[in-house]
């Protein structure tokens, strides 16, 4: 294999991963998310500032970029005949984007918290770790509406899950260390939680007016 085309390849997917979506639609709608509300650049921010469906829109383009990176650059790559694909390219590159998201360079190597990308990562590499990811989300999320607890959860699960399910050590650590990063960018939350100043975050059929950040 060769080592340079490799880091081209990875370096691509920090770049995909890069693409600041919710900066985007954020000042599409007239709101500069990193000065408003949490100031973080993720889907939920955007929801709470811009309306919930603009807040979904981004995190389905989060998710995309994600899950691009992982199948989209190990094809490029087995069709340039530069790389073989195997579950540690994909997970390789699936992990960069995920670190150009959490570090975009074009803000300051400020970013989000990588959970929509993450999830995009598992789906396409551990469906099955995606499913328990997914539905811890749900458990700890829909009786409290903390979005911030259940993705917090939901890198817990994926962390214990992922050496049920991979056979492979390597990738399992890479996953492990990607809910250990995921975790350690909720700091602000976990402490706002502790203290009881965390906004709630309703689900989309919720008829009820949505709080806002504080």
């Amino acid at each position: 294999m060769d080592a340079l085309r490799l880091w081209l390849l990875i370096l691509v997917g920090f770049l995909l991963g890069s693409v600041p979506f919710g900066y985007i639609v954020g000042k599409m709608r007239g709101v500069d998310v990193r000065k408003a509300g949490s100031g973080n650049i993720g889907a939920t921010n955007v929801g709470r500032l811009c309306g919930k469906w603009w807040g979904y829109l981004v995190f389905f383009l989060d998710f995309m970029k994600a899950w691009l990176a992982v199948w989209g650059l190990t094809q490029v790559g087995e069709v340039l005949g530069w790389l073989e694909d195997s579950e540690q390219l994909r997970v390789l590159f699936g992990m960069s984007a995920v670190l150009g998201h959490n570090f975009c360079p074009w803000l300051g190597f400020r970013g989000g918290k990588g959970v929509a990308s993450t999830a995009g990562i598992l789906l396409g590499i551990q469906p099955l770790v995606f499913v328990v990811a997914l539905v811890t989300f749900l458990l700890f999320y829909l009786p409290t509406n903390y979005v911030s607890l259940g993705s917090i959860a939901a890198a817990v699960g994926m962390a214990v899950s992922v050496w049920v399910f991979c056979v492979n050590d390597w990738v399992a650590w890479a996953f492990t260390l990607l809910a250990f990063i995921g975790i350690l960018r909720h700091v602000n939350n976990i402490k706002r939680l502790l203290a009881g100043k965390e906004p709630k975050t309703l689900p989309p059929w919720s008829k009820k007016q949505q709080e806002g950040t504080k």
